[in-house]
């Protein structure tokens, strides 16, 4: 061991090991694995080691394939069987929405490239997996590349050929403390202190002590988890083939051939935490008690899926910790506060996703920013309110017992929630407020009568109507809505203008106006679609997505510079927008001072609104005459019962998100997560027109180089969709005859224009107007046509009234 390392990754299970593999390929060679005990101990010993490259999440679909694909390659590199059996998999519904949701789903995996799957009817399951009992199924999903592994030689593959590439393994030398010093940190071990650059939590089960270690505090929690191998089952020795691996999404069991034998695994519905501070230093190799009383309800429905097991005993029994987060996905990245501390924590699919968080961990530390949009394993992804321990419990409790339930698109789960409420949340949830959640944050979904219960479907529910008499308020009339969920960020200081600048690659805006403004990264991909408000003081705000704000923030602080100063605005300011052809007479008729009708559009001033100081911005998301109302959090009552009252004479109603989505799509306006995201160019979105390639800023070389060049393969289109009774939502194939040229970003229906629409990422040659395509939705295929942007007002006359 030496003392010096540029890099030091903790912990030596198939994370830790990847990262390392990842690093030495990568070029990074005087890097060092330090494990307490022995590689493998901890999850990654008695994980069932199955391996698919199915995920309800896209981006972390196309990382689990990444892995799927490395594995041989690692094997044949380091010369360590890892005991690879491609058997392919099967993923069977037994009930009708599960049938039609496995339908869309394999849809989506056809549009980020998956090819190797197909739809399977009950017969054909039955035939490829002898052993299972059709009874109650409707169909299945078949994918080519499913299998398994076998665990313990898959870590020895990664560890064995990051050492061949330079790479160093240490074992049998727990981690005793990380002091941070002004070169990176020292790692105190029990055989010495090491000095490196770079710290890499892979601490698998002990995650939360090398979190506590730097002073963080990771929202993670090890849960117990059941599988069982049985003895030889006759009806397989029988078989001249190993049958595929197998998910009873419905029965909460998936299974795998173990010799002759069956592995059965199950996500019970009633979960258990384990040393939730943390395993003790000490375990490593142990199993607990098996818990049948506790998975009784799952069992009797596995023996029912596979009858043959009712004939044979069970050889072992595992019961073993794995490592969650609050939504189930990975912990990576840098961690926000804590320069060159990086997670890689809470894969609890680690042989399956391993590979891809390896690959794009080291991405990020050599190269700035990895490959893939990863924002869905994200570290940032959330904030301090995600340490409290009774919002850990509960949310990755909700994810255990809900990994084999159906979650649809517009339901709303209730762990860890309420949690932060505005002052008008009572008030509004008195009117009738249906409620969703952004990043900590309760937010109006829209507003429904007494008693009203929103149906859970994968098509349009029985709130559609609810929605749509929301927008057309706000189209004929004025609305008024929450805005609280939107970030805010305050720059100042003597260099502030100079910094943003360089941070946005647009014209900034004069004093007393706002600018939409998009931000990149060094390689040219979009890192924020925001808006620039200069209010002529000194003061400058960032406004964006309220969920980003922990992101946003790191980015900033890591481009940060002396004489700048940025403060996160999201505790302290709130807000409420009027949109619609009558806004301008509700806030002139609720001003106690201001002058409404010298505000042109894009400007900015500071207005009286009754009691309330306001800083007023006339812009609408909604595509409307309108007025955001920025206020301090404890105003945000008087506010609202002030406009409520005055806007009573006009018609005015509330409204909420849903309804936002539908105005934003009738005017192509694009949202991040879905037409903008850190996987996309200003060129793909359009945002390219804001750029002002005049001056220098962070990600323009790239920039210039796609606008000289031959441009982006796919741009962002609008569709008419000839949808029934449902619309797309994202990740839709989008067809040219038979030849798949693009993807759906987002869509619904819009309300006011009485159709379906759609926003896609398509092939240049097809996005032209008047162009026929067709879209799946929910599995059904659906003609749709190129349309003209903004196909409600598209001039723009009606916003700049």
């Amino acid at each position: 061991m030496k003392s010096h390392y540029r890099v030091v990754v903790i912990g030596g299970g198939v994370v830790g090991a990847s990262v390392l593999y990842h690093l030495a390929k990568l070029g990074w060679t005087d890097v060092a694995l330090v494990e307490r005990s022995v590689l493998t101990a901890g999850s990654s010993w008695h994980a069932a080691g199955g391996i698919h490259a199915l995920n309800a999440d896209p981006n972390i679909a196309a990382l689990q394939a990444y892995t799927i694909d490395l594995l041989s390659e690692i094997e044949e590199e380091s010369g360590q069987n890892i005991g690879l059996h491609m058997t392919g998999g099967l993923t069977m519904a037994g009930t009708p929405d599960r049938w039609e949701w496995l339908q869309s789903a394999y849809r989506t995996f056809q549009s980020i490239g998956i090819e190797d799957c197909r739809l399977v009817s009950v017969e054909e399951a039955c035939a490829l997996n002898p052993i299972m009992s059709g009874e109650g199924l409707l169909g299945g999903m078949w994918a080519d590349r499913e299998g398994y592994i076998d665990t313990t030689g898959t870590v020895h593959a990664y560890a064995t050929a990051a050492k061949k590439r330079g790479a160093t393994v240490i074992e049998h030398n727990r981690v005793l403390e990380l002091n941070q010093t002004l070169e990176g940190w020292e790692v105190v071990t029990e055989k010495g202190t090491i000095s490196c650059e770079h710290v890499v939590n892979a601490g698998g089960l002990w995650a939360k002590q090398v979190g506590r270690m730097a002073g963080i505090e990771l929202p993670v929690s090890p849960l117990k988890h059941h599988y069982f191998v049985t003895d030889t089952v006759p009806e397989l020795a029988e078989l001249d083939f190993e049958v595929p691996m197998t998910v009873d999404l419905e029965g909460f069991t998936y299974t795998r051939q173990d010799q002759n034998g069956l592995l059965v695994g199950i996500y019970e519905v009633n979960h258990e935490h384990w040393a939730m501070d943390g395993a003790p230093w000490d375990y490593g190799m142990e199993l607990f008690q098996e818990q049948t009383d506790r998975i009784e309800h799952e069992l009797m429905m596995g023996y029912g899926r596979y009858p043959a097991l009712e004939n044979v005993g069970i050889k072992t029994w595992v019961n073993g910790a794995f490592t969650f987060s609050p939504d189930g996905n990975p912990l990576v990245g840098p961690v926000p506060g804590k320069r060159n501390y990086w997670s890689a924590c809470a894969v609890m699919a680690g042989f399956l996703q391993g590979g891809g968080v390896g690959k794009s961990l080291a991405e990020w530390m050599i190269h700035g920013e990895p490959e893939a949009d990863v924002y869905g394993m994200d570290v940032a992804r959330y904030g301090i309110w995600a340490e409290n321990r009774q919002y850990i419990k509960e949310t990755t409790g909700q994810f255990y017992s809900r990994r084999f339930v159906m979650t649809y698109p517009n339901e709303q789960l209730p762990a860890g929630r309420p949690l932060k409420m505005t002052g008008v949340y009572s008030d509004m949830d008195a009117a009738g407020a249906q409620w969703g959640q952004s990043w900590d944050l309760e937010v109006p979904l829209y507003f429904a009568q007494p008693g009203f219960k929103e149906t859970p479907s994968l098509k349009r529910s029985n709130a559609h109507d609810i929605v749509g008499a929301e927008c057309r308020a706000v189209r004929e009339r004025v609305g008024l809505l929450d805005i609280t969920a939107f970030s805010r960020f305050e720059v100042t200081g003597p260099r502030a203008q100079e910094w943003l600048d360089r941070l946005m690659a647009s014209r900034l805006p004069a004093p007393g106006r706002a600018k939409l403004a998009p931000m990149l990264g060094h390689d040219g991909r979009l890192k924020g679609d925001l808006t620039i408000f200069n209010w002529g003081d000194g003061r400058w705000w960032i406004t964006g997505s309220y969920y980003l704000r922990a992101w946003h923030m790191r980015w900033f602080n890591d481009h940060m510079e002396d004489g700048v100063q940025v403060r996160d605005l999201g505790d302290e300011m709130a807000g409420m927008s009027l949109a619609g052809p009558k806004s301008r007479e509700v806030l002139k008729a609720a001003l106690s001072d201001g002058d409404a009708d010298a505000l042109k559009f894009m400007g900015l001033a500071q207005m009286d609104v009754g009691l309330v100081r306001c800083q007023v911005a006339r812009l609408s998301v909604a595509g409307e005459l309108g007025y955001e109302l920025h206020c301090r959090a404890g105003d945000l009552k008087a506010l609202r019962d002030h406009l409520l009252a005055v806007g009573a004479g006009y018609e005015m109603v509330e409204y909420g998100f849903n309804a936002l989505l539908s105005l934003r799509l009738e005017k192509s306006f694009g949202i991040w997560s879905a037409e903008f995201t850190q996987g996309y160019t200003p060129g793909m979105t359009g945002m390219d027109r804001w750029i002002d390639w005049s001056k220098d800023f962070i990600g323009k070389a790239a920039a210039v180089k796609e606008c000289d060049g031959s441009g982006p393969e796919k741009v962002l289109v609008t569709l008419d969709v000839e949808a029934q009774d449902a619309d797309a939502s994202g990740y839709e194939p989008v067809w040219k005859g038979d030849q798949k040229i693009g993807f759906v970003t987002s869509g619904g229906y819009g309300h006011t224009l009485g159709n379906s629409l759609a926003m896609a990422l398509v092939d240049r040659a097809c996005a032209n107007e008047g162009e026929v395509l067709s879209v799946h939705v929910v599995g059904k295929e659906r003609m749709a046509t190129v349309i003209a942007p903004s196909p409600y007002d598209p001039d723009g006359k009606v916003m700049r009234a």
